[in-house]
């Protein structure tokens, strides 16, 4: 029986197939004995999997994964549990949402470039969503615009949003309807208040912005998927703090900043990392006001920060 993953709680999953039955499985030790898998999750929320249900007790609603089907994408992060081990976040994506905010807390623009480079390289599509335009004034609707125009120009649709008021809701709603959509972001950025506008009657807990820290509080402790009422899965990921790169070597990490990508075919080498080789398009590019000097200063910081071992 085909299901898809919900859920994950640690060694069980809520799972529900394509009837609306639910599940809570547990898999087959297999998968944990498998040294193929470098993942933590060897399951992650998304995923379509083979269930086995136990009949010994019709009222339990137990069962057995017994298989993990295949994966049109995943969008991973490097995992606390160990630094050569990733974490799937979540599978088999139609595009992800990633909440952002200007101030309270203010999303970094290295966290924006991070997730954004993760999900081209799973050739999954990103909405950037700002949050709290009911706080900003005008210090923090330049800043706004600023980012808007800039990200827009590579490509990304940007909407600015206030989940407390309810204003362009409804412009994020259009745009998950028959999706499934990963939503994501900084603990703190109202991603759960939006997640509750979006799903009314779901009352996720909110928390606010650690006063001391200016940072979020975590409301999230592990991704769950919801349908949505019009249609489209949402699946809502714990805040994350930092956004680890993994599995990209360092001289293809250019090719996920969308915008250099027109100027690699003109470098002098064909392994440019873009840094101090001669001959590079890129630079050149930067130095034009091609490519904005901020992105190629988040494409170098996250060059530095890659294993050795990736290069």
């Amino acid at each position: 029986m085909q299901a898809t993953v919900y859920k994950s709680t640690g060694s069980w999953y809520v799972v529900k197939t394509a009837t609306g039955e639910t599940f809570q499985a547990r898999m087959k030790g297999v998968f944990k004995m498998d040294e193929s898998i470098t993942s933590t999750n060897p399951i992650a929320v998304g995923d379509v999997v083979e269930i086995e249900p136990d009949d010994s007790d019709a009222n339990a609603k137990n069962a057995m994964i017994t298989e993990i089907g295949p994966r049109k994408n995943y969008i991973v992060r490097s995992s606390p549990h160990g630094k050569n081990k990733k974490h799937i976040v979540a599978a088999n994506l139609d595009q992800a949402v990633l909440v952002c905010t200007v101030k309270d807390p203010r999303t970094s623009q290295g966290f924006i470039d991070r997730f954004l480079v993760t999900a081209a390289a799973y050739h999954i599509p990103v909405i950037l969503v700002f949050n709290k335009k009911d706080i900003y004034k005008a210090k923090e609707m330049d800043k706004y615009e600023a980012i808007e125009e800039l990200y827009t120009g590579i490509g990304y649709r940007v909407v600015l949003i206030s989940a407390t008021t309810g204003d362009q809701v409804d412009v994020v709603k259009a745009m998950l309807k028959d999706k499934t959509t990963l939503m994501a972001g900084h603990s703190g950025v109202g991603k759960s208040s939006l997640i509750n506008d979006l799903l009314p009657g779901l009352d996720l807990k909110t928390t606010a912005v650690s006063g001391w820290s200016g940072k979020g509080l975590h409301t999230t402790t592990s991704a769950e998927m919801y349908d949505l009422p019009d249609g489209g899965c949402l699946i809502d990921t714990p805040g994350v703090r930092e956004f680890g790169i993994v599995d990209i070597p360092k001289t293809e990490l250019s090719h996920y900043f969308l915008e250099m990508l027109p100027y690699i075919p003109q470098c002098q080498f064909n392994n440019c990392i873009h840094l101090n080789e001669p001959g590079c398009a890129v630079k050149v590019a930067v130095e034009a006001g091609e490519i904005d000097v901020d992105r190629y200063v988040s494409y170098a910081t996250i060059l530095e920060t890659m294993r050795e071992e990736l290069y």
